[in-house]
C-alpha cells in the first residue's frame, strides 16, 4: 500500500472525503477482521462486524479527535464495544459449523501428532474463549497484531504498566487451567 500521511488522510476523511476513507479501510481492515475474527471465532459474524465497524468509522469520522492514541485506536474501540454487544446479544453457546471446522493437513508430521497439536490449539482456544474480554483482548492484541504493550494499553485505555500486569496475570491464570485440565477434553 502507498505511504500516506495518516493525519492527512483523516483530515480529509472527515470532511467527507470518501476515497480518503477508503485508503484508511484499506489499511485497517484486515487488522480489525483478525481482532474480531479471534473474539468471535467465526468468519461471517467477524465479517458482519467488522463490515459494521467500518460503516459506524465512516459515519462517525466527523466526531473523530486526535486525542494523542493512534486512529487504530479508535477503530479497535468501536470493534470492541460491537463484539461486546455481539456477545451479550448471544444467549445460546457457540456452535461452530462444519464449514468453519479446522482442518489437518499433512506436512511431514505423523498424522497422529497433527491430531494432537491441533486437540491442544482447539482446548487452548476453549480457555482463552472463557477468560474476560479485557483479557482476550490483550491476547489477540499480543499474539495476532503483536503489538506493544504500549500500543495495547492506548487501544485498553490502559498504562503500559496496568497492560504488563494483566499479561502476567492472565498467563498465570491460563496455566493454572492447563495445569488442571488435561488438555484431550
Amino acid at each position: 500500500m502507498q505511504d500516506f500521511d495518516e493525519n492527512e488522510v483523516l483530515a480529509q476523511a472527515s470532511q467527507g472525503d470518501r476515497d480518503a476513507f477508503g485508503l484508511l479501510y484499506e489499511r485497517y481492515v484486515e487488522r480489525i477482521f483478525n481482532y474480531v475474527y479471534y473474539r468471535t471465532g467465526n468468519t461471517h459474524d467477524a465479517e458482519d462486524i467488522t463490515a459494521r465497524v467500518f460503516y459506524r468509522a465512516l459515519h462517525h469520522i466527523h466526531n473523530y479527535r486526535d486525542r494523542g492514541v493512534p486512529f487504530s485506536a479508535w477503530l479497535y474501540r468501536i470493534a470492541h464495544n460491537l463484539v461486546a454487544n455481539w456477545h451479550r446479544d448471544r444467549s445460546r453457546k457457540q456452535e461452530i459449523p462444519l464449514t468453519e471446522a479446522p482442518t489437518i493437513r499433512y506436512k511431514g508430521d505423523a498424522p497422529e501428532q497433527s491430531l494432537l497439536v491441533t486437540e491442544e490449539r482447539e482446548s487452548l482456544m476453549h480457555l482463552i474463549h472463557k477468560l474476560t474480554p479485557d483479557r482476550q483482548n490483550l491476547l489477540i492484541l499480543k499474539f495476532v497484531e503483536h503489538m506493544s504493550n504500549a500500543e495495547i494499553g492506548q487501544i485498553l485505555g490502559r498504562s503500559e504498566g496496568a497492560v504488563k500486569s494483566l499479561y502476567h496475570r492472565t498467563l498465570l491464570s491460563l496455566r493454572d487451567e492447563i495445569g488442571e485440565k488435561p488438555l484431550e477434553d
